[in-house]
């Protein structure tokens, strides 16, 4: 469930650096990319009971990840009970780390919360750059309702092949969107084999010669994704 931060900034050079990627989406994710976005938020249709099929957060779960043998990089996902009011949702407290070469490099808490339909709405961030222990930087974080910034789809209900959306809006900040390239891969990490995998390509605006592919297995959530490869899941 990353977005494209610090940690997967760090070893996004080993993915898709490539002049012109921009071209490469088409003309529709464009279209979606500059139309106004506004979309409709109605608490009562909310639930803190994440059970989308590709993003299932069960409290008390704790996905970890780790990068290739050449990388020190590691990155745990923990799904809290706590909550959070954003723009009058109760939203999902996820608490994601990462390290590199055994520090911390990153601490965040993501706010999510499911609609009636299946989807899986983002609501937010609070993220800290930290150095030696110490925070660096806060930058990237944003709060929907807040300065203009508003929720985006982290995951759909009915992904479906050439399906393009916003994961987050927060001009200038925050401005993820992805796009749905496959629901038939297979793909082998530490944690185990999938078959029927969803891929979504990853991008902002604001870094457009940057691009990356995520991997979700059903039942299971995102198994690859930055250069992190899932090696465990965890229950409290």
């Amino acid at each position: 469930m990353r977005r494209i931060t610090l940690l997967t900034a760090i070893i996004g050079s080993v993915l898709v650096l490539m002049v012109g990627c921009t071209n490469s989406s088409s003309s529709s994710s464009s279209h979606e990319q500059h139309k106004a976005y506004t979309p409709h938020i109605n608490p009562a249709e909310f639930t803190t009971k994440v059970d989308n099929h590709y993003f299932p957060l069960k409290p008390g779960t704790t996905f970890v990840y780790q990068g290739n043998k050449q990388s020190s990089t590691r990155d745990e996902i923990a799904v809290t009970s706590d909550t959070k009011m954003v723009m009058g949702v109760e939203c999902l407290v996820v608490n994601d780390r990462g390290w590199e070469a055994g520090k911390l490099i990153e601490g965040t808490y993501d706010w999510f919360a499911q609609d009636k339909e299946g989807n899986v709405w983002y609501f937010g961030e609070d993220t800290k750059e930290y150095k030696n222990g110490k925070v660096t930087s806060t930058k990237g974080s944003w709060e929907a309702g807040v300065d203009g910034a508003k929720p985006g789809i982290i995951m759909k209900a009915h992904p479906k092949v050439g399906q393009t959306y916003r994961q987050e809006y927060y001009k200038g900040e925050a401005e993820d969107m992805a796009k749905v390239q496959s629901l038939n891969d297979s793909l082998r990490v530490p944690y185990g084999s999938f078959d029927h995998v969803l891929v979504t390509k990853e991008w902002t605006p604001l870094e457009p010669s940057y691009h990356e592919h995520k991997y979700y297995a059903r039942g299971v959530g995102q198994v690859y994704g930055g250069g992190l490869e899932l090696v465990d899941v965890k229950s409290g």
